[in-house]
């Protein structure tokens, strides 16, 4: 079990300033596509690299999946993240330019993002523990739905949902694998969640339901062996699921930085009007 899992992180409501001279405190993380490589490339020739350990800031390059992977490996270290777009998708990411990185940094807004944790009870009574920035799911491992029973803070809200899955997302996932699935995007600093089915047949209307951020969350697998369920966590995933239980990480928040006036705020916000 990791230090980050049992809550030994710093103070997660200490947002880490950036020293006013950066000069070898920038260290570059990069996805591994082509392009994402010769970009690190030709920023680490232009302001170095630091060592983890001695950095003040992250820059990742690549897309939303490269930003995803490198919040998960440095949770816990209070370092802020930057994510410059050389992927695919970059919406968690700022616009990619090599000149006046370091002003940039300096002058970036910080968000705030609270991971959720995960505990998932598999078939031989194993406990698995993995945290999500973006969302935790569960969804059917074969062609027969999965039959799902719903408890929140201790109390039965449904007793049966027949599905192809379900999800709890966070605000920053709200516009990620929870809006594919037709659920509401959230505002950061809300302080919700979003719990959405995943082609939801009994109840056949059943879109849904805002959740307060310090909710307790617990799903129970029906008929587990004929209905066999999959938890993940982001990308983490268990096989054969019997019940997982899903709140808010009180221990790790992450910082995000973006360029002013396109922060991740705006981003959220703009996304509810793009048609």
């Amino acid at each position: 079990m990791t230090a980050a899992l049992l809550g030994s992180a710093p103070d997660p409501d200490a947002v880490r300033e950036l020293p006013e001279d950066l000069a070898g405190r920038i260290s570059f993380v990069a996805a591994t596509t082509e392009e994402a490589g010769a970009a690190r490339a030709r920023l680490v020739s232009l302001y170095g690299d630091a060592p983890e350990d001695e950095a003040a800031v992250i820059v990742a390059l690549g897309g939303d999946g490269a930003m995803l992977e490198t919040q998960h490996r440095f949770l816990g270290r209070n370092l802020p993240i930057y994510g410059m777009n050389r992927g695919s998708v970059g919406f968690l990411m700022n616009a990619y330019r090599e000149e006046g990185l370091p002003e940039r940094l300096r002058s970036a807004q910080a968000a705030l993002l609270q991971p959720l944790l995960m505990r998932a009870t598999d078939a031989a009574g194993q406990v698995h523990e993995a945290l999500a920035i973006n969302e935790v799911s569960l969804l059917r491992e074969t062609r027969q739905a999965a039959k799902i029973r719903i408890l929140v803070d201790g109390k039965e809200r449904m007793a049966e949902l027949v599905c192809d899955g379900i999800l709890v997302a966070t605000p920053a996932g709200s516009t990620a694998y929870n809006l594919s699935a037709h659920g509401p995007i959230i505002p950061l600093g809300t302080n919700l969640l979003a719990m959405t089915p995943i082609s939801a047949f009994r109840p056949r209307r059943w879109r849904g339901a805002l959740l307060p951020g310090n909710a307790a969350v617990a799903f129970e697998i029906l008929e587990a062996a004929k209905r066999p369920v999959a938890a993940v966590a982001d990308y983490t995933e268990v096989r054969d699921v019997r019940r997982v239980e899903i709140c808010e990480s009180r221990r790790l928040r992450l910082t995000m930085l973006f360029d002013p006036d396109h922060g991740l705020p705006e981003r959220i916000l703009a996304e509810q009007f793009t048609v």
